[in-house]
């Protein structure tokens, strides 16, 4: 035991020193929890390292050798990526299940659409294109976090500006900024993309915060993601923020059919210690407030309905609990009874049965007492393509083609280019507005079908950002207010199936069999034509009958006659 605990004291110790010398990088992790309305809780962790002073790469230096970086807690393998393609700002998330926003909000991270997401902006320079390193880093990231990121090649990029605006700073190059957005809605998340997540962070799962990531239960989550997100701070330096979302239904857990939770009953693991290199490590839980609930421990501080605990290394195991007292059993609330938690709804879906043709058809839906404007954004591969001058708007049954203005549209290059359509979409109050245009599915090579061909494509999410609430006329006195309630937030629409025409695949095997068939019996005549031995073997017509021997009796009846019967 003694030689365990001086094990132990030389590792915090080791640990200590080394965030002493780490100076000029800042490690905060952080835990949100929040009670959802239909029993669900959600889960947020995010780990957030800060190297200071830092600047990204300029690209027109990639031709010269990049100066020696040294990291004890910014992640280092990533840090050897982003230097070698020069990247500002990156964004990638890994995400499997659907989000509901009208029942659960808004999510803490906004990229939530299902499957793999990468956009970034780089520098354009002369000695290495930004299309060029774009590739670059798709299969650095690839190997890094062992997903299938090497398919977003460019039959699935595109640059939609105008929806994805930097979230941090762009450093004046000499030439300007790019960029670059892909997306792969069949790519999930799985132990194998976690395990290198994990080990991005300075204490692994060993400690702290990072210890609650038990893969057994978060990929057991009604919805679960990851994200790495890299931004340029202007006067502060370049910050990593590595992030995973769950929700979980504690009332599947429960036994007796109750929402109760504790970090035990939902992560099956409490937070032991603290991280000893972590400036900062917290943990924050959103407070009901419509029905009375008990939480224990005793939280550090209350602020704004949220409880704040910090977690020291000097105290003991931290496992937070609520519970309500008063439910004995929870009721599911009715889904006609309640009304949606975002300011917009959002329905999209491809009608049709025929494998030529369909029509897509997006419903979206204005909660609010005021006109909302909002951005559209519809990134489709080739594989469908639009029919723009098809596209009709409809309120209530009155066709509305003024409340939609087309921004940019850029056709589809089959095995070349995905289609992009950028548009401003104006909801009246309390609307519902839909939007449908016909598409067509083309014929695809036989090569150019995934394994699974009878499945079906998966087609990626569509994106929507409120920008605009209220009119802008002088009558309209909320219309200020509503504008600087809100700020912009990017919303996923579930991604689509759809069932293109699909060759007979099963024809080959049918070949095959005959043809072995055909072959077995051609070589088995032959064979047997080859080896067989003829002998011609003579046979008399009129055999001569043999005389019985001498001395045997003919042991045959008689008749009454004396003759033999």
């Amino acid at each position: 035991m003694l030689l365990k605990c001086c094990w132990r004291a030389c590792f915090l110790l080791a640990l200590h020193v080394v965030a002493a010398s780490a100076q000029g990088e800042v490690f905060e992790e952080d835990l949100t929890l929040r009670p959802l309305r239909d029993g669900k809780l959600e889960a947020r962790f995010s780990f957030t390292s800060l190297l200071q002073g830092a600047t990204p790469r300029n690209p027109d230096a990639l031709d010269t050798d990049d100066e020696v970086q040294h990291y004890t807690l910014f992640p280092l393998a990533l840090g050897q990526v982003l230097r070698e393609h020069a990247v500002t700002e990156l964004h990638l998330s890994l995400n499997a299940g659907k989000w509901n926003y009208d029942h659960w909000g808004h999510p803490e991270e906004s990229g939530v659409g299902t499957g793999a997401e990468l956009w970034v902006w780089m520098g354009d320079t002369v000695p290495t294109s930004v299309d060029r390193r774009w590739q670059g880093l798709r299969n650095s990231l690839a190997g890094l976090f062992c997903a299938s990121l090497g398919h977003l090649d460019e039959q699935r990029t595109t640059s939609p500006a105008l929806t994805f605006q930097p979230e941090g700073s762009l450093p004046n190059y000499t030439h300007p900024h790019h960029l670059r957005h892909a997306s792969l809605p069949s790519e999930h998340v799985c132990t194998e993309n976690l395990t290198p997540f994990l080990k991005l962070l300075p204490c692994k799962s060993l400690s702290g915060i990072a210890s609650l990531l038990n893969p057994h239960r978060l990929f057991d989550a009604d919805w679960h993601g990851l994200g790495v997100h890299v931004r340029y701070l202007e006067g502060a330096g370049v910050e990593v923020r590595l992030t995973f979302q769950a929700v979980f239904d504690p009332v599947r857990y429960s036994s007796d059919g109750r929402r109760d939770w504790s970090l035990r009953s939902v992560f099956d693991r409490s937070i032991e210690r603290a991280c000893p290199v972590a400036q900062s490590s917290k943990v924050r839980v959103e407070l009901p407030s419509e029905t009375p609930y008990v939480i224990t421990p005793g939280p550090t501080d209350v602020t704004d309905d949220i409880a704040l605990y910090a977690i020291d290394s000097g105290k003991e195991a931290l496992d937070i609990s609520m519970q309500w007292p008063d439910e004995t059993r929870f009721e599911y609330p009715e889904s006609s009874s309640v009304s949606p938690l975002t300011d917009i709804s959002v329905h999209r879906n491809l009608m049709g049965t025929s494998q030529a043709e369909a029509r897509l058809t997006l419903e979206v839906t204005n909660n609010l007492p005021v006109q909302v404007r909002t951005g559209y954004l519809e990134t489709m591969p080739w594989h469908l393509q639009f029919y723009l001058h098809t596209l009709r708007a409809h309120v209530g049954g009155d066709t509305r083609d003024d409340l939609v203005k087309i921004v940019s549209y850029t056709p589809p290059i089959p095995h070349s280019r995905p289609a992009l359509l950028q548009a401003v979409l104006t909801l009246p109050p309390r609307a519902t507005l839909r939007l449908t245009m016909d598409v067509s599915k083309p014929f695809l090579r036989y090569t150019e079908h995934p394994p699974d061909a009878q499945r079906g494509w998966d087609l990626p999410p569509a994106v929507l950002v409120p920008f605009a609430f209220g009119d802008a006329s002088p009558e309209n006195s909320t219309s200020p207010e509503l504008v600087r309630a809100r700020r912009p937030r990017r919303m996923y629409t579930p991604v689509m199936l759809v069932d293109l025409a699909t060759p007979d695949f099963s024809m080959p095997y049918n070949v095959i069999i005959m043809s072995c068939t055909l072959i077995a019996l051609i070589f088995g005549s032959v064979f047997n034509l080859l080896t067989r031995r003829f002998v011609v073997v003579k046979v008399d017509s009129d055999p001569v009958p043999k005389e019985p021997a001498a001395g045997v009796d003919d042991a045959r009846p008689q008749g009454a006659d004396g003759t033999s019967r």
